[in-house]
């Protein structure tokens, strides 16, 4: 959405930042901002996370689901929230109370949303209501607590008007499966339904497949599925079986290995072993001879010699369940036999593998087959079809909600994304701020929570800021976060890796917050100042500190050395007579040569301090201290007038739109250094002070004395105010004027001495 290049409605700018914000006071100016051209909006985009700002909102506004809030879908937003109200001021009131006299009931779509306002009420038990707040449309529970059709499509049982409709109800929620009803209650939606009486279809015509072949796929009957599964467990270990008897009576000689070896049950053996013999699985499930029928132990004798004892339940079942019905009551299977029973059984196995509607089997053949005689079908149907006719009304309901939100929150969003209002202005923090973090006596109000530090400080480096990252935890390390702190006041003297602080986040819960990275910049004009001085006094202190350890080092080791005691007995070697040392005439030179340089550098000084008068000398050693200073100073200025915002919320997702600057006014509110409160009272006693030398005190008094008497020397102001005193103080005015016209350079040392006529 492109705004048009005229606009019909009239914008108000105010200043802040370094640059012009439009003013959002009416709701018209809200409702127009798709005239508005997007290259006065501060930002473009900003995420939905990581904001102070409603989550359910925001997800409203991000229509297209991509995690952003766009100018596009906020200007959508505005419109349609305007379009619902009378009075599109109440955009820019705010409040999470509609009433619903402001709903505009002269459009379908706002009457649609004043129905649904007042169903909310109705059914919340307040009819008579002339308002609405967020909190009665936020539970949708509460809302349809005591709804049996609210047009989502599910129904309940309750639902049903009579028993056999509701009883049906019950068994598909049985059978399929419940989902939630609006109401907060279990029931079965059209999908479950239809997989309901889809399910009882496939059993019937699957059962009905087994009786027309009930002589193939039932041969025993009602009594076929236990013969079925009797077999199924130990088919395997009884083809087994039989395939080892093969083995034997092809070769004698393979007798004795397809039965397993002694070994084999030691292994078995060397523990105990459980009354079933479970540990014999991997056996066969009886001793292998060529031809040998396997032996089926009876009920009185389970444990009949030549079955497996693992076994052997598992066999006595295949008897009674199986082998009996067909064959009589046998005591052992022979191999045709066994062939005979499993060709028996197998259309049956392939006829119950193709189950189908199993989900239904629970409710037996006779209910399943009343259920589809009856109707049932055509009851659930008609009953979600008349739920579902009340989805218009439902929706009405959410978009109850949806308006109450934008009414609440729009104002909010705009004031923190087509202009910065709420930031510049200070009467409530932005959207973006986290939080205010403590640390070295100052607190700093903008904070931004970042999720990737590494990555975050890349695009925030641009800012010109000082910038400090933290790791903030709270309750034993349970919640954890990241934040990103803007220094705006004070100095770094103190700031580094490491240091701890208390970070409140802006519900007032409290973390401990420790910087674990810093990107440095002008803080402060004072800082600024000062700056190349503590530069040479830490140059200074880490050389004197260096000579020192130096040194220490070298006595330790000597008297290390000297503390080294011969062993007993040994014999002690003869101390080597110290060398000579030969005198070196150059040292002398050395150092005439450096006192030499230092008295002229010295002389020098003094002659450049002589060319002015007494009094000017302090002003030529501030000028001096201000040219030192002067760089550093000039370069913060600088770059205090170019801090910007934008990269650090860029860094964060954001689509800055303009050079939100952060001047030095601007800086000191965003970071509060330590003051005493009004009216505090100090008590300047320090009983651990350090004892004060008064001496310097002295001479800086006594200079500043010598340097007003000087001012009032060499301008004649002393001896004017004391001329009438028996001895006048001062330089007399005719001494102040043979001064004046000495020579002072060898421009009026070469002038000629005769004076023009």
């Amino acid at each position: 959405m492109t705004p048009s290049a005229t606009s019909s409605h009239r914008w108000h700018f105010f200043r802040a930042g370094g640059f012009d914000q439009v003013k959002l006071e009416t709701g018209a100016d809200l409702v127009s901002l798709d005239q508005l051209d997007q290259k006065l909006w501060v930002a473009l985009a900003c995420p939905i996370s990581g904001l102070e700002f409603d989550v359910k909102t925001a997800a409203l506004l991000d229509t297209d689901d991509d995690g952003r809030i766009r100018a596009p879908e906020l200007i959508a937003a505005v419109k349609w929230a305007g379009s619902m109200l009378k009075n599109p001021d109440d955009l820019i009131r705010g409040g999470d109370s509609l009433p619903l006299a402001a709903i505009n009931d002269a459009t379908p779509d706002g009457r649609r949303i004043l129905a649904g306002a007042r169903q909310i009420l109705a059914n919340l038990g307040r009819p008579d209501s002339t308002a609405i707040v967020l909190a009665d449309v936020s539970d949708a529970t509460a809302i349809f607590a005591n709804t049996i059709l609210n047009g989502d499509g599910i129904i309940i049982p309750e639902s049903a008007s009579d028993n056999a409709t509701r009883g049906i109800i019950e068994e598909i929620a049985a059978c399929m499966g419940t989902v939630i009803d609006r109401s907060g209650k279990p029931g079965i939606d059209q999908a479950r339904a239809d997989g309901f009486f889809t399910a009882c279809e496939a059993f019937d015509a699957w059962m009905q497949a087994a009786h027309k072949d009930a002589a193939a796929i039932l041969p025993l009957g009602d009594r076929t599925a236990a013969a079925a599964a009797a077999v199924k467990p130990i088919r395997g270990k009884v083809d087994d079986y039989f395939g080892r008897c093969r083995l034997a009576a092809f070769d004698p000689r393979a007798a004795a290995m397809v039965n397993r070896k002694e070994e084999d049950y030691a292994v078995i053996l060397g523990k105990d072993v459980s009354i079933n013999v479970v540990e014999s699985t991997i056996f066969p499930i009886g001793l292998i001879a060529a031809g040998k029928p396997l032996p089926l132990p009876t009920g009185k004798n389970p444990a009949q010699t030549g079955v497996n004892p693992a076994f052997s339940q598992a066999v006595a079942a295949l008897r009674e369940d199986a082998v009996k019905p067909f064959f009589g009551d046998k005591t052992e299977l022979t191999e045709s036999d066994w062939l005979a029973l499993v060709g028996r059984l197998a259309p049956f196995e392939q006829w119950e593998a193709a189950k189908a509607g199993g989900a239904v089997e629970k409710l037996g053949l006779p209910r399943v087959r009343g259920i589809l005689a009856g109707r049932g079908r055509k009851n659930v149907n008609a009953l979600i079809a008349r739920d579902k006719a009340l989805e218009s009304e439902a929706a009405s309901i959410a978009d109850v909600e949806k308006l109450i939100r934008f009414v609440r929150d729009l104002r909010v969003l705009c004031v923190n994304f087509v202009n910065f209002k709420s930031l510049y202005s200070g009467e409530a923090p932005a959207i973006f701020q986290a939080g205010v973090l403590y640390l070295d006596q100052r607190s700093c109000h903008l904070c931004l929570t970042v999720e990737d530090a590494a990555r975050h400080s890349t695009m925030a480096g641009l800012a010109g800021a000082f910038l400090g990252y933290a790791d903030c935890v709270r309750k034993r390390g349970s919640e954890k976060l990241s934040i990103v702190a803007v220094f705006s006041q004070g100095d770094d003297e103190n700031l580094m890796v490491g240091r701890n602080g208390i970070f409140y986040d802006r519900k007032g819960r409290d973390y401990d917050a420790t910087i674990t990275k810093i990107l440095p910049n002008p803080i402060s004009l004072r800082e600024a100042f000062w700056s190349p001085y503590k530069k040479v006094a830490r140059v200074i202190e880490e050389h004197v500190v260096k000579r020192a350890s130096a040194a220490d080092a070298s006595v330790s080791t000597q008297v290390a050395t000297a503390a080294t005691v011969p062993v007993a007995g040994a014999p002690v070697p003869a101390a080597a007579p110290p060398a000579k040392l030969a005198f070196d005439p150059s040292v002398i030179a050395l150092l005439s040569v450096a006192l030499g340089t230092l008295a002229a550098a010295f002389a020098t000084f003094l002659g450049f301090l002589g060319k002015f008068a007494a009094w000017q000398i302090p002003l030529v050693i501030i000028g001096i201290l201000l040219i030192v200073s002067g760089p550093s100073v000039v370069l913060a200025f600088i770059k205090l007038r170019q801090r910007n915002l934008g990269p650090i919320l860029d860094a964060n997702g954001w689509a800055i739109n303009a050079k939100a600057k952060i001047n030095v006014p601007f800086g000191a509110k965003l970071t509060d250094i330590a003051e005493l409160p009004p009216g505090a009272t100090v008590d300047v006693r320090d009983r651990y002070a350090e004892k004060s030398v008064l001496w310097p005190k002295l001479l800086l008094i006594g200079f500043f004395v010598w340097w007003i008497y000087a001012i009032l020397d060499d301008t004649g102001v002393l001896y004017r105010l004391t001329k009438d005193w028996q001895i006048p103080l001062g330089k007399p005015p005719s001494a102040l004027k043979a001064k004046s016209d000495q020579p002072n350079s060898s421009r009026d040392t070469n002038r000629p001495a005769h004076s023009n006529p």
